[in-house]
């Protein structure tokens, strides 16, 4: 190095020594102050708090989520950090506002801290899973019911839960079965002879013809009802009363001699060669066995005459449907040659006996049918209005959680709290259940998301079975 630049160093070296001893004598820092403003920073400044309150749980020290309610050393030896009262952890730094529901939790004792997934595992102290979220708060009171759910306003909003009203109304459903139609039993005659007789001219009528009432279907001779009009034509005669219900008249009355044929002999004083006999009433000829020229023998069956302005359907109903089915409730019928045409009617008896087979049981339908148009033997589909006939308290179909043992539905106590209330079912219709117990009029039932509340339910319920034991960490 050359002379001169050791006496430039020299130099400087000097100029610097100098300029720091006087810039601290003449306390420089003051001096500039107006223009920098380092004392105002310096006093705007906070000083650090020094953390007070008991320990309440240890820390790791490099942060990690793991904590200790004791003192304790990390696997290298260090100790953990001791986190006072001052210093415990807010987990809604961010939030400026605070709910009055978060409000008045801070204001209630924190018992411990549960698994936010679920898993039976509590701590005494603030923690974090394994995928780093923090363990749910369990405070002062929420074990009192441990089955209670409360939601809030937002998650409210996020799973869709929706409530509706416990309501009274009549409960109704439709039993769609198959039937067949048949004829009313009431409303067959039999055509037989009380004495025996001789068939004569019968009438041009073959089965399935449509006959009335007074048609004549035939004429006969009995040499017992000629014997027993002969004494009758005598009677009148010889100044006896004629009437139908005296001497041999009753007597022909009970031979099945028709009233007509009676009146005629009083009148002529004579019994005719051969007596018409008549149709007992209007309908279809179901079966036709006499001829002419035959020897009918008492209670030969001649003729068999059905009246089908009324019509039976019998239905076949499933053993478990027999409860919501009772007497006089309204039918439709649909038969498969009459499309778009419904028959009403209403359910007549429910035969007191269940098909071994099938197990089903048999309910008679009664229809009417002026024009004929079901005949026996149809096939028939069969809606039947079944459920409560009177008003009883109901709530939608979707409340209603039915795990096999029990049924209950979640009741809206306000504020976002939830609590299941374990039920009894009546008759269950299209839209509506009725509700036996547990519920009443008025009270306000969840219908939709209720399966998110069941299982925060039954987490609850999990949880607050815990032992102490397995509560502490």
């Amino acid at each position: 190095m050359s002379t001169s630049r050791i006496i430039a160093t020299l130099s400087l070296v000097a100029i610097l020594g100098g300029g720091g001893y006087w810039a601290g004598k003449n306390d420089i820092g003051k001096l500039l102050e107006p223009y920098l403003g380092w004392s105002r920073m310096a006093a705007e400044a906070e000083p650090r708090r020094e953390p007070t309150g008991a320990v309440i749980y240890y820390s790791h020290p490099d942060g990690l989520a793991e904590y200790s309610a004791k003192p304790k050393n990390t696997d290298d030896g260090r100790p953990f950090m001791a986190v006072r009262e001052s210093e415990d952890v807010s987990f809604n730094a961010t939030v400026t506002a605070v709910p009055v529901a978060e409000t008045a939790n801070a204001e209630r004792k924190v018992l411990y801290y549960r698994n936010p997934m679920g898993l039976p595992d509590t701590s005494k102290v603030p923690k974090k899973d394994s995928m780093g979220m923090d363990y749910l708060p369990v405070y002062e009171g929420d074990d009192a019911d441990s089955s209670t759910v409360k939601v809030s306003l937002g998650k409210l909003q996020r799973t869709g839960v929706k409530t509706a009203l416990a309501e009274k109304t009549t409960v109704s459903r439709k039993i769609r079965v198959p039937g067949t139609v048949t004829l009313d039993e009431r409303m067959v005659s039999i055509v037989s002879m009380r004495a025996d007789a001789f068939v004569e001219d019968v009438a041009d009528v073959t089965t399935g013809d449509r006959i009335t009432k007074g048609e004549d279907l035939f004429h006969f001779y009995s040499k017992e009802i000629a014997t027993a009009g002969a004494e009758y034509a005598t009677e009148v005669r010889n100044g006896g009363k004629p009437g139908p219900e005296t001497g041999s008249a009753l007597r022909l009355r009970n031979l099945g001699v028709p009233a007509s044929t009676i009146s005629r002999i009083a009148a002529e004083r004579k019994v005719p060669q051969s007596i018409a006999y008549t149709s007992p009433r209007d309908g279809v000829v179901l079966e036709r066995m006499a001829v002419s020229g035959m020897m009918a023998e008492a209670g030969d069956i001649l003729f068999r005459i059905a009246d089908v302005s009324k019509v039976w359907v019998i239905a076949d109903v499933p053993e478990y449907e027999l409860g919501g089915v009772r007497k006089g409730a309204v039918v439709s019928v649909i038969v498969r040659n009459l499309p778009g045409t419904t028959f009403k009617g209403t359910v007549d008896l429910i035969y007191p006996e269940v098909q071994m087979q099938t197990r089903t049981t048999k309910v008679r339908i009664e229809l009417p049918n002026p024009d004929g148009q079901l005949m026996s033997n149809m096939y028939a589909e069969v809606e039947i209005e079944a459920g409560a006939g009177s008003p009883v308290v109901a709530v939608p179909n979707s409340s209603v959680i039915d795990t096999g043992d029990r049924q209950i539905v979640f009741l809206d106590k306000g504020e976002g709290r939830f609590e299941p209330m374990d039920v009894g079912l009546g008759v269950r219709g299209e839209d509506m259940t009725e509700i036996t117990k547990g519920i009443a009029a008025g009270d306000r039932v969840v219908v939709s998301a209720n399966f998110l509340l069941d299982a925060e339910s039954n987490l609850n319920a999990a949880l607050s079975a815990l032992t102490p034991d397995e509560v502490k960490p």
